[in-house]
């Protein structure tokens, strides 16, 4: 026991990969013992990754479950994992929503079902090594691996005929965006002699350095997010990609682009960070206002989902640079009920999917007649999703707006408005859905929610409602260590 502890990290990175090994080994014919095998490993990395909150040390700044090994001597690198209060939440949704993807896809799946488990749990380990690797050339290179199973499970269990051109625009966007920001690291590298993040917080870098090194990550972390104009190949993805590809897309690789921001750039680019502040504002702004707008013209479940993440993961860069401690824990617990509320909105639709086979809105209506579990549980995920106070949302958007609001009002007018059309199209989907006659010239098979599906939702529940609730317990590992980054950056104010 003790081992797995000392080394959990290293653990939590490992387990899923054993778990995609013994799916290599085992007969393909067999699709029950697949299925469970992979949610076997990726439960058990759950209940894992929850050691990690059990002995967070929330007293301290400090990295913490620390491991090193040397990777390569001459350039002084070395594979570090480490967490703080920024990655602990990340890494518990990420192994949380693994084991939920496989659940919603039990019935769905079949063609090519091993290599399908396989890509989740590869994705699952890197996704893990991201929000915990201590060293920035090895963080660029799990962050640009998260692309292949990514486009995948887009291009090869898509649900329609343009999946394959939507993960090609999934791959080259993001991997576009981040062929500066390897220049990047690569200046750093020759500059410094490392890439080791606490070596690299300690460099002073000139502004002119630190301008051009931000730009350079910028594009990179902005098209993760994504924000405007970077944002078009995310409808396409979620459109084309599966139930638990979208979940997975909108739950944890969106977060990928803001946890970049707070873990690389503002602490190795203070000033530039601040510089830019206000073409970051202008930029996320428009994106709130304008993707609010376009998710009411939708006819699409999904595209209309994806437009509201745009807005919502734009609301948080708002937050992040606010460069205030209340905008920063606003930014990161809105990350988080994000990848609550989004998710479950995801499988909500995957949910009326899998009974139709169809995600145009004009066909759907009057649900609430034959499945009322399903009409609550949208119902909750609905108000989460216009921040109603008592969920997870509120809290996020709240905090997020009075640390804008000290520091530009007119951008956080703006934000707030993102509030205001939010209700708009997420009250109009619900009522257009629900409400009404049944229309079954379109739709004749009707069943409610069954056991595993209302199982799938409980934990997304829990979480959006227990944040909402009493937020501190997500917010005190993270207090001192978003302390420590204001302190990092406060000098150049």
């Amino acid at each position: 026991m003790s081992f797995i502890i000392d080394h959990i990290l290293f653990n939590l990175i490992v387990l899923p990969l054993i778990g995609a090994l013994a799916l290599l080994i085992l007969p393909s014919w067999n699709a029950q013992l697949l299925r469970l095998t992979a949610l076997a490993f990726s439960f058990f990395t759950f209940l894992l990754s929850l050691f990690l909150w059990v002995f967070f040390d929330k007293s301290t700044s400090n990295f913490q479950f620390v491991e090193q090994v040397t990777w390569i001597s001459d350039l002084n690198l070395n594979f570090t994992l480490g967490i703080d209060g920024i990655s602990l939440f990340l890494i518990i949704l990420t192994t949380l929503l693994i084991p939920l993807c496989i659940l919603a896809s039990w019935v769905g799946i079949r063609l090519y079902l091993k290599e399908y488990l396989i890509a989740f749990l590869v994705l699952e380990a890197f996704l893990i090594g991201v929000f915990s690797v201590l060293d920035l050339l090895i963080f660029y290179i799990l962050f640009e691996s998260v692309l292949i199973p990514m486009f995948l499970i887009i291009g090869i269990w898509g649900s329609r005929e343009r999946k394959v051109r939507a993960s090609y625009f999934f791959f080259l966007y993001t991997l576009l965006g981040s062929v500066l920001m390897l220049l990047g690291v690569l200046y750093l590298l020759y500059y410094v002699g490392t890439t080791d993040y606490e070596t690299l917080i300690n460099t002073n870098l000139s502004f002119i350095e630190q301008k051009f090194l931000w730009l350079a990550f910028f594009a990179s972390f902005a098209t993760k997010v994504p924000m405007l104009p970077m944002h078009i190949w995310l409808p396409e993805a979620h459109v084309e990609a599966p139930t638990a590809g979208s979940v997975i897309l909108a739950g944890v690789l969106l977060k990928l682009g803001t946890y970049g921001f707070i873990r690389f750039s503002f602490p190795l680019f203070p000033e530039a960070s601040l510089y830019f502040t206000p073409l970051v504002y202008a930029m996320s702004a428009m994106a709130v206002v304008y993707t609010s707008l376009t998710a009411i013209r939708q006819t699409d479940l999904k595209r209309i989902i994806a437009y509201t993440s745009v807005a919502h993961m734009n609301l948080v860069v708002i937050g992040l640079f606010s460069f205030n401690l209340i905008g920063f824990e606003g930014g990161m617990l809105q990350s988080l009920s994000h990848g609550f509320v989004a998710s479950a909105l995801f499988l909500i639709i995957g949910v009326i999917y899998d009974r139709h086979h169809t995600r145009m809105v004009k066909y759907y209506g009057g649900l609430t007649h034959t499945m009322p579990l399903f009409t609550i549980i949208f119902l909750i995920f609905t108000m989460a999703n216009i921040a109603l106070p008592g969920t997870s949302s509120f809290v996020g958007e709240l905090l997020i707006l009075t640390g804008a609001y000290k520091t530009n009002t007119t951008i956080t007018f703006i934000g707030a408005t993102g509030m205001i059309l939010g209700g708009g199209y997420s009250l109009w989907l619900f009522n257009r859905v629900v409400y009404g006659n049944l229309k079954t010239q379109y739709l004749s098979a009707f069943c409610d929610v069954e056991k595993r599906e209302f199982f799938i939702f409980l934990p997304l529940l829990l979480g959006t409602l227990i944040m909402g609730v009493y937020p501190d317990i997500f917010l005190d590992p993270m207090h001192m260590s978003l302390n420590n980054l204001i302190d990092q950056v406060k000098p150049t104010y």
